[in-house]
């Protein structure tokens, strides 16, 4: 894993009045610039091609993963400029959570994450615009609280800054993009008015007015593509109270011969997203609209016929964050440091609910999320995922877009006796006609049918734990095989259940309380009781960290004691000889490891701070696509791990905040992928 350095920010502070007037919502700057490749770990299982949003498919057009990255910034930052250099991001000055203008500046390597002093500018600032001129880091205007024109350089060595120039007039909220050798500042306001001259420099001393806007902005996303650039959205004015009024409109800038046009529109009228050019492609991402919510959706526009189409979300929203593009072509990768959300609502709703973000979000073309404009484009999964939302005591049903699909219980589809209480798990059988749910401290299983709800079969006594016939304790991971059989880890009776449909016992392995590992007579506190492909059962102890394999006789086949694992949570087969598990409760806060039957650690996720951090996370599973997605328990989502960098990559469930509306969860303790065709990819040797 990479390591979690500290950013130190000392800063000279001044709150926070942009532009010299009070900010309608929110600063940002963005910054496009070339420099080497940045590439990290292992590349894991192969990719298949993943579903696509909405919209009309366009071939060979990726759609993006976006990921946050294992290594948050030690302190919240916003509205900073940043300009890459080489494989490392160089973040000037921004605004602290409390809103106070900053003079730091530092230097974030994309490889390791590691963050050094990068020296510090002559006057704090945010809301500027950065640009690298040869060796020179220059940093554009801002504001201080007040917008001003100062022109700050930065050599390649820490140290002290200079002010090495004055814009044409003072100018804050601007953008900068370069071509060749020539930077170009679109947008802008200078306190009283927005500005729509876009400025050119090759030294970042002398400016010549380059073209004029047709549609004057603030907080614009800018992308240079050829020999073109693009400006999307923007503010256009003040509304009423703390509302803003923004733009649609795309405007394409011609440099050449001075002219701008409005070329189209994207989807919905946003202002302070990013925008990146990515393996040829131009993508846009986050932002926020006229009312305040910060959005997660990612849009890719085609220079040539003007169209966007969706391509991907967000892990977290984000706005008026710093950008800017590490290496070239097909190694391009862009970067979102920080950054504000303001307020979050609806099915697109992820990661953070509010305030300034110390994450830094990678996004690269997908390898798995299939072409963009197609339903769930940069999805992670196909098909629909069932989610057991157990401290809200339902089932959901979503789909790749993040839209909710079917919730149970409902109006229509009541709770069996006894009440729908502490659902633990829940898993599809029968090619998705039915849902098997273990309702822990209910004591009880349940079959419904899917996606009727009607009760199918129960089993236990609501509310009344025990171990005798028709009893269970803390019943955990009940499964239907496909004989119509069901086995279930009963926790708190220490045993492995195998019932018939009949609700008759047709086997044990364990012996009633006695949790002790001993096998095959003694099974210490088991919390998982996997099918494998040949038949067996793959037994996880709490008690002393055990993984153990059985045959449905409860013959023993192996068994291994994990002893730097804490918690080990329903193990996963992966191959012959490779597992997935959880560590639901280690020393930090939870963990993911694939293992050999050795107990040799292949891979470990394990980011210790900041959103990437998991919190008692209860179940891992490797999709189809290699894609690892866990149940995050107590940080109240379901993500999914990209292994070849070790970013979180999608996310349903704001972020340690619990919820029933739609894109809210409470406690998830469990989740199921169908595919379209009926099969259960995670568990295809079930029912």
């Amino acid at each position: 894993m990479l390591g979690f350095l500290v950013l130190l920010v000392a800063a000279l502070v001044v709150v926070l009045s942009s532009g010299g007037s009070p900010p309608p919502a929110g600063h940002a700057t963005t910054t496009t610039a070339s420099a080497s490749s940045a590439s990290t770990s292992t590349p894991a299982a192969s990719a298949t091609a993943g579903t696509s949003h909405a919209g009309t498919a366009v071939a060979g057009t990726p759609s993006l993963e976006a990921g946050i990255e294992p290594w948050p910034l030690a302190a919240p930052v916003s509205r900073e400029a940043i300009v890459a250099v080489g494989g490392r991001l160089r973040i000037l000055g921004g605004l602290s959570p409390a809103g106070a203008s900053l003079s730091t500046t530092s230097w974030l390597d994309t490889t390791s994450g590691a963050v050094t002093a990068g020296g510090s500018l002559p006057a704090i600032v945010h809301d500027a615009a950065g640009a690298q001129i040869g060796a020179t880091s220059i940093v554009f205007g801002g504001g201080s609280p007040t917008t001003f024109a100062t022109v700050q350089s930065l050599g390649p060595t820490a140290g002290t800054g200079s002010v090495t120039g004055r814009l044409p007039q003072p100018r804050s909220d601007l953008t900068a993009a370069t071509v060749g050798r020539t930077v170009y500042l679109v947008g802008g306001y200078d306190g009283t008015t927005y500005q729509p001259s876009v400025l050119a420099t090759v030294d970042g001393t002398h400016f010549t007015t380059a073209a004029t806007l047709k549609v004057a902005v603030r907080y614009p996303a800018v992308a240079a593509l050829g020999p073109d650039i693009f400006s999307f959205g923007g503010q256009t004015g003040s509304g009423a109270g703390n509302a803003v009024t923004a733009t649609a409109d795309i405007q394409q800038i011609d440099p050449a011969t001075h002219t701008v046009s409005v070329v189209g529109s994207l989807p919905q009228a946003l202002y302070g997203a990013a925008a990146f050019v990515l393996d040829g492609h131009i993508y846009l991402a986050g932002g926020q609209t006229g009312d305040g919510q910060t959005l997660t959706q990612v849009y890719e526009f085609d220079q040539t016929t003007h169209r966007v189409a969706d391509a991907g979300l967000l892990p977290q929203a984000v706005a008026f964050a710093g950008s800017a593009t590490v290496g070239t072509g097909k190694s391009a990768v862009g970067y979102l440091v920080g950054g504000e959300v303001a307020q979050q609502s609806g099915t697109d709703q992820a990661g953070v609910a509010s305030g300034t973000l110390a994450s830094v979000i990678s996004l690269r073309p997908s390898w798995y999320g299939g072409p963009v404009g197609g339903p769930g484009a940069g999805s992670p999964f196909q098909g629909q995922l069932l989610i057991a939302d157990r401290g809200n005591d339902r089932l959901l049903v979503i789909d790749p877009a993040r839209n909710l699909r079917w919730q149970y219980p409902s109006a229509t589809m009541p709770p069996p006796p006894g009440g729908f209480y502490f659902p633990d798990d829940a898993f599809f059988f029968h090619k998705g006609t039915g849902i098997i749910s273990n309702q822990e401290d209910n004591h009880t299983i349940v079959e419904i049918g899917y996606p009727s709800g009607k009760l199918l079969w129960q089993y236990g006594h609501p509310m009344q734990p025990g171990s005798g016939p028709g009893y269970l304790n803390q019943p955990d991971d009940a499964y239907v095989l496909k004989n119509g059989d069901v086995t279930v880890a009963d926790a708190m009776n220490d045993r492995i259940l195998f019932l018939s449909p009949a609700s008759t016992v047709l086997g044990q392995i364990g012996t009633n309380g006695v949790a002790v590992h001993n096998p095959p007579t003694g099974v210490g506190y088991p919390n998982g009781d996997t099918p494998l492909a040949n038949g067996d059962v793959l037994v996880s102890e709490i008690n002393g960290s055990w993984i153990t394999e059985y045959t449905p006789a409860g013959k023993l086949v192996w068994t291994l004691h994990l002893p730097t694992v804490n918690y080990p949570s329903d193990p996963q087969q992966l191959g012959p000889n490779l597992y997935l598990l959880a560590d639901y409760d280690p020393p930090a806060e939870g963990r993911i490891l694939k293992i050999q039957r050795s107990g040799a650690i292949l891979w470990t996720y394990d980011a210790l701070s900041g959103d990437a951090a998991l919190k008692k996370p209860s179940l891992a599973e490797q999709l189809p696509n290699g894609l690892i997605m866990v149940n995050d328990d107590y940080r109240n989502r379901v993500v999914a791990i990209d292994p070849r960098y070790d970013t979180i990559v999608w996310q349903y469930g704001i972020t340690d905040v619990a919820g029933t509306t739609p894109g809210l969860l409470s406690i998830p303790d469990g989740f199921d992928l169908l595919a379209a065709d009926g099969t259960t990819p995670t568990h295809p040797q079930t029912g």
